[in-house]
Formats: structure tokens, C-alpha cells, sequence
């Protein structure tokens, strides 16, 4: 049961705090005039984005004219952009207490509350403020619709961007973030679409690069995943995201070892990211690091208890080292997140076969079925089970569909052998066998199963040729078959 590495979903991140609009000088006032100048002197700093020297400027702006609302709420967005988002809040609340007009003081208000409280509905409050105030304000449509998105408003999210890209069509970050809306609702063209018109505007828009690139490689085109992905890294060797998506793609191309490589940089840069320690505990299960794996995918559900994959493939490594009790456990979780994750079902289905629950593994196997109807390994689990309960028919049934799914299933024909050879149907069985040894030359099983079954139509010299093919290549089933061998001998 291989696990192919899932795609991280892009972060959404609201956009840097944009300045007021200038107030209009109060002609004839000389102090005002000279307040009116330090502010003008700060919005140019803004321009260079010197934060700090344009803070210098806002505060003599208000030593001068103290009632300066606009210098209050452009000081508080510079504040907020330097780390401190309580002083914007506070320099805000100040800006709207002077003017409660001000649409860029419940703009930055919005955006601090945001930051803060983990995208609130007070902030949405504030953003629809600042639009009511000032209905073209593009950048106020864009915070509220990644606030929505925060939220679980993906349509609100999408809404909101569109009508800021109607009111500024150069605004790479609202293409940005509704291609983040659309591919998580799987539409993943126009991800890629929002993401290229992102770049096209800032050619060096390093998270537009790595969503594209994630993007890219959920529609199959993995070679110009990674150039994208290496551009980002490029642009910003300090996103952790971007390694990991890099980590994702590489891990779906077969290269297991830079996939790990990858998710051990980001893991450096961000210890709390919990898809990285996912993405690296699949990594190392399919580099035969079992126990290393399993470590990883705790750590993942540690930080995030809700992820799935990390349920399901945590379930696939204690399955592997033999913890058969624990690993139905996570496969149970990764269902009860996500009650329609037929991989779940399939596999928790398969380990109650084995051990030898055969009606709770039908039901699990038919609910897979039902989910993703074209897994043909469904089919030939659920026709295993239902021939250790008897019902051969059924079971020959299941292999029929999964190999009218998978033509060249040698395990499929190999047990649907078994099953007419059960029912006396040798001559099928035997054709059965005969293809899946075509199939697969080195399966000892299909050797023994048609040995028996030429010996059951008394062909005796065709059964001792495979049953002495079966014990060379696979010794442990001479127990088996050697006493068998050994009357078929005394009987030629």
C-alpha cells in the first residue's frame, strides 16, 4: 500500500499594511503647514520603505498638530509593519476617535486584529468599515476576503479578491490568494491561472512561485513543479513551505532521498510545521525507515491533530512492524476525520483480513469499493475474504472486476485460480495459474497452486515439474509440498 505524496495546500498571508490617504492642508495655518510637511516627509519614507525613519516624521507631525488623525493612522500601519501590532491598534483607535471618516485607520485596525486574534470577525468588522467608508478600496476588499478565507469562507475568500482585482487590476496579491481559495476547492486551472497573472505583476513573488509549483504538480507536470519550486527558494531561501512542497513533488518523482533532504530543511527553518514531519515520516517508510517514520508522523499529529494522512500512514508503519491493533486505531482516526477516505478503508479492511475477520473486512472493503470504485485492489482483498468465508462465487466475482481494472493483476488470477480449483473447476484454474506465472515468473505460490491442480487432473509429471519449481523458489513451502512431491514420485 504505497502512499503518494499529497500536496500541500498554499497559506494564505494578509497583505503588508498600506498607507492612509493625505489629508488636505489647512491653508494659512503655518503649524499645520509644518505638520502637514513631516507627514507628507513620512509617506515618502513609506515609499522607500524606511518604516522606522518615516515613525520619526509621524511623531512630529503630531508633536505639531496633536488632532493629526491621518498621522495617527499612518504611524500605527509603520508600527504594525516593524512588529508591533498593539501600537497599531492603539495609534488606530486614536485615528478613529479624531475622524471616524478614516477609512485606512479601520483598514490597519482590521489588519492588526487579524495578526493578533488569529483572523477574527471583529477584524471583518473593521474591513467592512473601511469599504463602507471608501467603497473602491481594493487592498480592504482583499484583507476581508483572506480573513473570510481564515475563517472557512473560501467563497467569501474568493468574492473579496475578485472585486479587488475589478478595482486594481495590478494587484498581484489578490491573484495570489484567490488562486490559494481555488485550489482548495480544486480548481486547480485556475489556481495556475491566478498564480501565472501573481507573477506576471511581481516577477519575484517567491510564495506565488511555490504555490504555482505545488499547483503544477497536482495536474501531473512535475518537472515544471521543481523549476518553480527552485525558483522560489531561489527568491527566498527562508520559506519553509516552499521546501516542503519541493519535498512533496520530488517524493512523487521516486527520489525519496531529496524528498527527505527537503523536508529536513524545513523542519530547520520552521520546527512547528507539521506537514514537513509528515511528508518526512513518508519519506522515510518508503526508504524502509520504519520506526523513524512512525516517530515523524507522531510529531505531525502532535502539532496537528486533524491530519488525516498523517493518521493513515502512521496506520501503514505500525502495520508494517507488525502492530496490527495500533495501526487499525489510526486507520479508524483518519476515517472519523474524514469519513470518506477510501484508502482508509481499504487498508484497515485488508489488516482485518489477515487476521482473519473476515465479515468486518468484507464490510470495510465494500465501503472502499463504494468510495473509489476503480481500485482494483479492493476488489481482489474483498474476493480473499469472501473465499475464506466460502463464498468462492462472490469471490470469483471480485477477481473478475479487478482484473477487467487491472489486466496484468497476476495476484488477481492467481487467487481466482484458487477459487475454481475449489469448486473443481480445474482446467480454469490452471489457466488461472498459467497467466499468472506469465505474468510474474518468480511467484512460487502460483507454481504450487497449479502444481495441484494438474496433480487433481492427474498430471502427475506437469505437477511434480511446478511443485519442484514452487520448493526452489520459495524453500519455506517444502513442508508444505513435499510429501505431496514425494507420493506423486512413488505414484510415476
Amino acid at each position: 500500500m504505497r502512499k503518494i505524496l499529497k500536496s500541500l495546500l498554499p497559506t494564505m498571508a494578509l497583505l503588508a499594511l498600506s498607507y492612509g490617504c493625505s489629508s488636505t492642508p489647512d491653508k494659512g495655518i503655518s503649524i499645520a503647514d509644518d505638520a502637514k510637511a513631516y507627514y507628507n516627509k513620512g509617506k515618502a519614507k513609506d515609499e522607500l520603505s524606511d518604516y522606522k525613519g518615516a515613525l520619526i516624521d509621524y511623531n512630529r507631525a503630531m508633536e505639531l498638530n496633536p488632532d493629526y488623525a491621518e498621522a495617527y493612522s499612518s504611524r500605527g500601519i509603520d508600527r504594525g509593519r516593524l512588529g508591533d501590532l498593539k501600537g497599531t491598534i492603539d495609534d488606530c483607535n486614536n485615528a478613529i476617535k479624531l475622524n471616524p471618516n478614516l477609512a485606512e485607520a479601520y483598514y490597519g485596525r482590521g489588519v492588526a486584529k487579524s495578526k493578533l486574534n488569529n483572523y477574527t470577525k471583529e477584524a471583518i468588522a473593521d474591513f467592512d468599515k473601511a469599504i463602507e467608508l471608501n467603497p473602491d478600496y481594493a487592498k480592504a476588499y482583499l484583507n476581508r476576503g483572506v480573513t473570510k478565507g481564515m475563517l472557512g469562507d473560501l467563497n467569501g475568500l474568493i468574492a473579496d479578491c475578485t472585486k479587488a482585482i475589478e478595482l486594481d487590476p495590478n494587484l498581484a496579491e489578490a491573484y495570489y490568494n484567490r488562486g490559494v481559495a481555488r485550489g482548495m476547492i480544486n480548481d486547480n486551472k485556475g489556481a495556475l491561472a491566478d498564480y501565472n497573472k501573481a507573477i506576471e505583476l511581481n516577477p519575484n513573488y517567491a510564495e506565488a512561485y511555490s504555490n504555482r509549483g505545488s499547483t503544477k504538480g497536482k495536474l501531473g507536470d512535475d518537472k515544471e513543479a521543481l523549476a518553480d519550486l527552485d525558483r522560489a527558494i531561489e527568491l527566498n531561501p527562508n520559506l519553509a513551505e516552499v521546501y516542503t512542497n519541493r519535498g512533496v513533488v520530488n517524493g512523487k518523482l521516486g527520489d525519496d532521498k531529496k524528498a527527505m533532504a527537503d523536508f529536513d530543511k524545513a523542519i530547520e527553518l520552521n520546527p512547528n510545521l507539521a506537514e514537513a514531519y509528515y511528508g518526512r515520516g513518508v519519506a522515510k517508510r518508503k526508504l524502509g525507515y520504519t520506526k523513524e517514520s512512525a516517530a515523524d508522523l507522531d510529531k505531525a499529529i502532535e502539532l496537528n491533530p486533524n491530519l488525516t494522512d498523517a493518521y493513515y500512514n502512521r496506520g501503514i508503519a505500525r502495520n508494517n512492524l507488525g502492530d496490527n491493533e495500533n495501526a487499525i486505531a489510526d486507520f479508524t482516526k483518519a476515517i472519523e476525520i474524514n469519513p470518506n477516505l477510501a484508502k482508509a478503508y481499504y487498508s484497515r479492511g485488508i489488516i482485518k483480513s489477515n487476521l482473519a475477520n473476515y465479515k468486518e473486512a468484507i464490510v470495510d472493503l465494500t465501503k472502499a469499493i463504494e468510495l473509489n470504485p476503480i481500485v482494483s485492489e479492493a476488489y481482489c482483498g474483498r474476493g480473499v475474504a469472501r473465499s475464506n468465508l466460502g463464498d468462492h462465487e462472490n469471490a470469483i466475482a471480485d477477481y473478475n472486476k479487478a482484473i477487467e481494472l487491472k489486466p496484468n493483476y497476476g495476484e488477481a488470477y492467481n487467487n481466482r485460480g484458487l477459487c475454481e480449483n475449489r469448486l473443481g473447476n480445474y482446467k480454469e484454474a490452471i489457466a488461472d495459474f498459467d497467466k499468472a506465472i506469465e505474468l510474474n515468473p518468480n511467484v512460487a505460490e502460483a507454481y504450487g497452486n497449479r502444481g495441484l491442480a494438474k496433480y487433481k487432473t492427474d498430471d502427475c509429471k506437469g505437477a511434480i515439474t511446478d511443485l519442484e519449481k514452487a520448493i526452489e523458489l520459495n524453500p519455506s513451502l517444502k513442508d508444505k509440498l513435499q510429501s505431496i512431491l514425494d507420493n506423486l514420485k512413488t505414484e510415476m
